[in-house]
């Protein structure tokens, strides 16, 4: 029997921009799709070892800062993951990623005859449970589930 050598896959530490860190399994494609990563570099780790976690999903974004838009995306789906900002190799801000009590604009409401799927109105969202987690849509107070409201992020 020939022994089996263990590969290790390594990723260029980011220089400038963020990483996203101790998200939830089978989370991090739903967060790439939801962000605008244009041209950046972007690496995901998926099905990862976690001491914390015992399995984690991991994104790497070089050279772009999250905005606070997208912040509440990432929490929307990602919720209690850790957001990195990292300048000049070294990092700058780290928090834990929550929920935002006011979702504006960045969901869509699942009623078809809710006034912001009929007129150019930003949609407002209060989260009424974090877990699970719920909505109420301020408008039309229609009520969505955590699967309506990954689903329904623009």
């Amino acid at each position: 029997m020939s022994a089996v050598s263990e590969k290790k896959v390594h990723i260029t530490p980011l220089q400038n921009g963020t990483s996203l860190d101790h998200l939830k399994p089978g989370t991090a494609l739903k967060i790439l799709e939801v962000l605008k990563t244009g041209g950046n570099r972007v690496s995901v780790a998926m099905n990862v070892d976690s001491r914390l976690m015992l399995v984690k999903d991991l994104i790497f974004i070089e050279g772009k800062e999250i905005s606070k838009e997208e912040l509440d995306k990432i929490a929307l789906i990602g919720k209690g993951g850790t957001l990195n900002i990292i300048k000049n190799a070294k990092v700058v801000r780290k928090e834990q990623i929550h929920y935002p009590e006011v979702v504006h604009g960045i969901m869509k409401c699942i009623n078809p005859n809710c006034i912001t799927n009929k007129e150019e109105l930003e949609t407002k969202f209060h989260l009424t449970s974090t877990n699970p987690l719920k909505a109420k849509c301020y408008y039309c107070e229609v009520r969505m589930e955590e699967n309506e409201i990954i689903n329904s992020i623009k």
